[in-house]
């Protein structure tokens, strides 16, 4: 199927003059060679025609024997701290099996991996999407205010969350930070979760392999970040109330650590996606920061009646 999907997207690519004109728009700023923007086309055309085996394949297939691993052990090592996690993959590789192989991996020993989801607009796709997400360990939640406060639940429990960083958010959403040196309006949700949660970033993404194989790779954000000299802090958890948190600066530091990770695998990027495209309207009716401040009371409350109670206890 992949072969055939990589003649696909030769194909596609021939034939599309707009498709064309954004793919090379974004593969100007990048620098790409002409062998890096054919790999990547074909690499397109492969992810469209591998999507109905992720998406439908029967719920008995393990889908870990068909995955490699590369830095799994940081993944571990935040959940042996006891904070959560949040993994940040773009559209690089084939995103889609990528939360179903963390969700495989690690869901056991933490619980459903929780991700966001939006439902189709074509209402006769919606049994389809949902077949492709009903999969053991893993708990998709819709883009609104009550699927932000479930994500702040799972993190503040040590639990994982994964978010595609580079989706254009809603207005309201995002700021307007550089990527590949152009302005792009870009999701605040991913730093406010870390922020408001303690919960540790990092970097992931699935690469597609010969043979109808794949390897999840995963890496602390601030090691893409050294690579560019970045002076941010070394774990985007650490930012305690007060401490002064630049919601934008954050948002500027996770687009460049973004920017090394795609620009080191460029032959599996979708550099045919609008990423400058103008932000449309809201769907939250609240921000993030609010639900988040919601979250924090109720976890405050619940905390000082569990403390109460014990103090209560001790006394008599």
């Amino acid at each position: 199927m992949q072969g055939l999907g990589r003649g696909f997207g030769l194909l596609v690519w021939l034939l599309s003059p707009s498709y064309r004109l954004q793919f090379n728009r974004n593969a100007d700023l990048a620098q790409l060679s002409l062998r890096s923007r054919w790999q990547a086309v074909m690499n397109t055309g492969a992810m469209v025609a591998e999507l109905p085996w992720v998406w439908c394949r029967p719920l008995s297939d393990d889908i870990l024997k068909y995955v490699d691993w590369v830095g799994a052990e940081h993944i571990q090592a935040v959940f042996e701290k006891g904070k959560g996690v949040i993994i940040l993959s773009p559209h690089l590789g084939c995103w889609e099996i990528g939360a179903q192989i963390l969700a495989a991996r690690f869901g056991p020993l933490k619980g459903p991996m929780v991700a966001l989801y939006r439902p189709p607009r074509k209402k006769w796709l919606l049994p389809l999407f949902e077949y492709a997400r009903a999969r053991e360990h893993l708990q998709t939640v819709p883009t609104t205010a009550s699927g932000v406060r479930e994500i702040l639940r799972t993190l503040k429990r040590g639990g994982m969350t994964a978010l595609l960083p580079d989706q254009v958010p809603p207005l309201g959403q995002g700021v307007w930070v550089n990527f590949l040196n152009q302005p792009a309006y870009t999701m605040t949700l991913a730093m406010k979760l870390a922020h408001q949660t303690q919960a540790t970033v990092l970097m992931g993404w699935c690469e597609r392999l010969p043979g109808g194989r794949f390897r999840g790779h995963f890496c602390p954000m601030q090691a893409y970040l050294q690579k560019n000299n970045s002076n941010a802090p070394s774990d985007h958890s650490d930012h305690s109330a007060g401490a002064g948190f630049d919601v934008t600066q954050a948002t500027q530091a996770m687009n460049q650590a973004m920017e090394q990770m795609i620009l080191a695998n460029a032959s599996q990027y979708l550099w045919g996606y609008d990423r400058f495209k103008k932000p449309r309207e809201g769907v939250l009716s609240q921000t993030s920061s609010q639900v988040s401040k919601q979250v924090t009371k109720q976890v405050t409350k619940q905390e000082s009646e569990q403390g109460s109670k014990q103090a209560f206890k001790d006394r008599h």
